[in-house]
């Protein structure tokens, strides 16, 4: 039986392990710039409130997935919700049914909790996970568009 508990700090090494198999799989192998230090401080900092959570799924004492996520906050419902940056299954357990598990997880944090939303994002041409997250009952955001600043255009605009 697998086990879907929350990260710990033990968990550092292979979380970041997981998060460069899946820059391979979306094709952005070199992207990964965080470090264990930057996992460390998101989701165990010594000071203060984490800015990352993590729940892991293990099978047989192996962690084989990971769910990242973060805090949002809707204006339009006054309630904060979730963000699932990253769910990551190796490849050799996915179609186990640990990707339901994790999402299962967090859902059931957003009632435990009261948050009104589980959200994430999807690459358009990753149609595995798209069918997976319609399976679910996931509805796409179809009427909204990410924007993103990073890099040089996110310094020009902070410099002012």
């Amino acid at each position: 039986m697998p086990l879907i508990r929350e990260a710990r700090p033990a968990d550092v090494p292979r979380i970041l392990a997981l998060v460069r198999d899946l820059a391979h799989y979306e094709k952005e192998p070199d992207a990964v710039e965080a470090t264990e230090a930057d996992f460390t401080h998101a989701l165990f900092p010594t000071e203060g409130a984490p800015t990352a959570y993590g729940h892991v799924a293990e099978v047989d004492g192996e962690m084989v997935a990971m769910a990242i996520w973060f805090l949002t906050f809707s204006t339009w419902t006054g309630q904060a919700g979730i963000h699932l940056e990253d769910l990551y299954v190796a490849p050799a357990q996915r179609g186990s049914g640990l990707g339901t598990a994790l999402l299962t997880r967090l859902a059931q944090v957003c009632v435990e909790r009261g948050y009104r939303r589980l959200e994430w994002a999807v690459l358009t041409w990753n149609t595995p996970a798209i069918e997976f997250y319609d399976a679910l009952g996931a509805e796409p955001m179809t009427a909204w568009t990410d924007y993103r600043l990073d890099g040089a255009a996110l310094q020009r605009v902070g410099a002012h």
